[in-house]
């Protein structure tokens, strides 16, 4: 079976667990989600999918299906337990959605969870799908390169690709074994092994040119088990001035903001006069914060500085004219 069916796999299992109002049993996950194979061949994926799952910390439970009844096992996964992980991929978290819900908005994964809703919607499942707010899907990862790189990580494959470094006139060929995808700074990172430098490597997504290309047969190296991508991009990039940035989300919203926060108020008013909104402080990238807070919408709002607000605005006036035009 294909990598990309895998991932596709496993992402409609969590999604199935995770919306669901109450213990699914064996035979409906297998009658929705693997209806063309085997009594045997459903029973090892089934394990193998389970097992992938919890190893990359969704914590599914098991639990009888009639409380008066010693019947078969179902299996759930419940919302309050899911917690929202680092935004960064790594190389095993590629292929299931709570790792996706870093990169939800992204086209690929977000078709394959409407079309997994609306197969269990079709087949009469009781579903919540309310559960799925928990994954905050705000953040975009619209960079032209992130599909294949996003690929690569998952079939531990090396990519080429040309890149641009800030003061080239002309772009550098370059080899890579990726690790994973990360954002740092507001922006997206490949972090990797470069095979011409003999040494890791990040390299930021929006300066490679043209489309990179996969070469080689899949699973031709393995991803160190201790790489952090996060602190590898911190240590690797280009150092990126911050400044503090303050803003107004509404309270639920805005989850990797709050992880970040220097400074919390609650029950602030916000611009809708609501109080239901809280004041937060980061330390943001000029130029990285702006996209960051476009994607969550009206849940957040610049207060200042004043410059970071004003190219908030003038970005939105930007999108509304070429929408009226």
């Amino acid at each position: 079976m294909s990598t990309t069916s895998k991932s596709e796999r496993l992402l409609n299992l969590l999604i199935m667990l995770l919306v669901q109002r109450r213990y699914v049993a064996k035979d409906r996950i297998r009658e929705i989600l693997y209806p063309d194979s085997t009594v045997d061949a459903f029973e090892k994926m089934f394990e193998r999918d389970k097992e992938e799952l919890r190893s990359l910390g969704v914590p599914i439970e098991v639990g009888q299906m009639d409380a008066y009844f010693d019947d078969e096992p179902g299996y759930r996964v419940r919302p309050d337990l899911l917690a929202l992980p680092d935004i960064s991929l790594t190389a095993d978290e590629v292929a299931v959605v709570g790792l996706a819900t870093k990169v939800w908005q992204h086209a690929k994964l977000a078709r394959a969870t409407t079309e997994a809703v609306r197969k269990l919607t079709a087949l009469g499942a009781d579903l919540d799908v309310s559960a799925l707010d928990i994954v905050e899907p705000r953040l975009n990862a619209d960079e032209p390169s992130f599909d294949v790189f996003l690929e690569a990580t998952q079939e531990r494959q090396a990519v080429t690709f040309d890149y641009r470094r800030p003061g080239q006139t002309e772009p550098t060929t370059r080899h890579l074994q990726p690790w994973g995808v990360t954002r740092y700074s507001g922006r997206w990172y490949v972090v990797g092994f470069d095979t011409d430098r003999d040494a890791e490597r990040v390299f930021r997504l929006s300066r490679v040119e043209g489309r990179p290309r996969k070469v080689g047969a899949p699973g031709a190296y393995e991803v160190p088990a201790d790489v952090d991508l996060g602190e590898v991009a911190r240590r690797l990039a280009p150092a990126v001035s911050t400044e503090r940035v303050v803003l107004l989300v509404r309270q639920g919203a805005g989850l990797s903001l709050r992880r970040d926060a220097e400074e919390l108020e609650t029950g602030v008013t916000g611009p809708d006069g609501a109080a239901d909104w809280d004041r937060l402080a980061v330390q943001r990238a000029a130029n990285g914060v702006v996209d960051e807070v476009l994607a969550f919408g009206p849940d957040v709002v610049v207060e200042g500085p004043p410059r970071v607000r004003q190219r908030v605005v003038d970005r939105l006036a930007a999108a509304l004219a070429e929408v009226t035009s």
